[in-house]
């Protein structure tokens, strides 16, 4: 991690900008390596009616140039919550594409070949045909790859089995709207919600639930969840309308270990350095990208960001991928921006 002498600035001159037709929300960065400096990017677009898109673009990191495909573009009814790619391409069942999760009204997985995408499988657990909650988030388990866990507006946690098309479980989690979910294991994971809690769920014992934190003010919901892959201790969330990113030690429940207010808007998205346990990212509406480094005792004015980028709009999206580990990607208004950190 680099500072730079003067003002502590992410290196602008080492930033990559994608521009897209469409506003931009979901983005995922494929962890399959197609070659040494070709990396696959999904990014969704948000606009407000029943038709989206999703397009894989492709980075160069040798050259610093996208490449977008028209036929690696297709449509998603409603805007994708969420993108993710198969989080271990080796142990998938299909070795010679990439497979793409998306939420939105369903669970959906594409299979992403050289020249063409198709649908491979919509999850659907509605009883009825009329009507499914929205999916807010998800998270595909590295441990167990056949695992994705989806939050729902309708206070539920579904556990799929995408291998063999079936619900595992599905578990009322929360009181109110679940916003997200994050794997920790092959079998435990922790969500947040509407309700102002983080819950810590074990498959093995599915009528429990750990709560280890809950909003300072009831009922502010919490929006995102991250959990320190480096450091499974660890997780950071954030709160509505809020510019803090609060991180918790779960082996210390309810008190925060830390909480970043440096931001001067609402924080929108989190994401954890994939290859260290002290470093973080934080975006939000005062169009700041912040890295923090986690001191091991916080000083009495709190913890100053190591670094910061300043973008041309609100940050509304954040990724920080173990494929690209040296590049944080955020996304504003209608534009992908990677940055060399």
């Amino acid at each position: 991690m680099e500072n730079s002498s003067q003002e502590s600035h992410l290196r602008s001159e080492s930033s990559v900008t994608y521009e897209s037709p469409h506003p931009l929300y979901a983005m995922a960065v494929s962890a399959s390596t197609r070659s040494a400096h070709s990396h696959r990017i999904a990014v969704g677009s948000f606009i407000e009616e029943y038709n989206n898109r999703v397009d894989i673009i492709t980075f160069d990191d040798e050259n610093l140039t996208f490449k977008s495909q028209p036929s690696l573009s297709f449509d998603h009814p409603y805007p994708p919550t969420k993108l993710m790619f198969h989080p271990n391409p080796a142990s998938s069942l299909r070795k010679s594409s990439d497979l793409l999760a998306s939420s939105g009204d369903y669970l959906r997985l594409w299979d992403v070949r050289e020249t063409s995408i198709e649908l491979v499988s919509l999850f659907n657990n509605s009883k009825t045909s009329e009507f499914c909650a929205p999916i807010t988030s998800f998270d595909w388990n590295e441990l167990e790859p056949r695992r994705i866990g989806t939050s729902s507006i309708d206070t539920t946690c579904t556990i799929w089995d995408v291998e063999r098309g079936v619900v595992e479980t599905q578990l009322i989690a929360h009181d109110k709207e679940v916003y997200d979910i994050a794997w920790v294991g092959a079998g435990v994971f922790a969500s947040v919600s509407a309700d102002g809690s983080v819950r810590i769920f074990d498959l093995r014992d599915k009528e429990h639930s750990t709560i280890i934190y809950e909003s300072p003010q009831p009922d502010t919901p919490l929006l995102r969840l991250a959990w320190n892959k480096e450091d499974l201790t660890y997780m950071a969330t954030i709160l509505m309308d809020s510019n803090k990113v609060v991180i918790l030690d779960i082996r210390s429940p309810t008190m925060p270990v830390a909480e970043l207010e440096r931001h001067k808007a609402s924080v929108n998205a989190i994401a954890w350095a994939p290859q260290s346990s002290k470093h973080i990212c934080s975006a939000g509406d005062d169009t700041q990208a912040l890295i923090w480094e986690l001191p091991t005792v916080a000083g009495p004015n709190g913890i100053d960001p190591m670094s910061m980028y300043s973008a041309g709009s609100e940050i509304n999206q954040l990724q920080w991928s173990s494929a690209l580990p040296e590049w944080i990607a955020i996304g504003f208004s209608n534009k992908m921006q990677l940055l060399k950190v």
